[in-house]
């Protein structure tokens, strides 16, 4: 697993035109592919492959024991977002119970804060659909990601 927090909570990401309204403004469903995009990134870049935690990846018999379906999400836009802005993206995984947890994702332009993407999730058995625990990878980098980090991004 890679110990450098920096490689896997900060990230970049440009704001391509098609991710824009006709004003040139980032159309706000867009936050949330933004806020799902950065987790998958955060977990490579932890060392966490896709195949180990999306079951659409997972091919074959070896089918993954655990789902982690999206319960709850809410977003904060602060300032607008134009086509073209490099972004700074901060991700902060939060573990709730030993069953979900929930990543806060801010966006920043220059230090400013823009807007804050929530996204809670639940481990689940995808056959019975009861909960479960959250996978080990998942915990590990929860636990890794807590250490070296300040507060929620506001």
């Amino acid at each position: 697993m890679n110990n450098n927090t920096e490689n896997w909570l900060y990230l970049k990401r440009t704001v391509r035109f098609g991710e824009t309204d006709a004003a040139g403004v980032m159309h706000f469903h867009q936050l949330f592919r933004w806020c799902h995009e950065a987790w998958e990134e955060s977990l490579q870049n932890f060392g966490l492959p896709n195949n180990e935690i999306f079951p659409s990846l997972t091919k074959g018999n070896n089918l993954l024991k655990v789902a982690l379906p999206v319960v709850y999400c809410h977003a904060n836009f602060r300032n607008a977002i134009f086509s073209g802005d490099n972004l700074q993206v901060v991700v902060k995984p939060i573990k709730l119970n030993s069953n979900s947890f929930e990543i806060h994702t801010a966006f920043q332009r220059n230090n400013k804060s823009l807007a804050i993407g929530l996204i809670r999730h639940m481990a689940i058995d995808p056959k019975t659909r009861q909960r479960v625990h959250i996978p080990i990878g998942i915990e590990k980098w929860i636990e890794a990601s807590s250490i070296n980090q300040g507060p929620i991004p506001t």
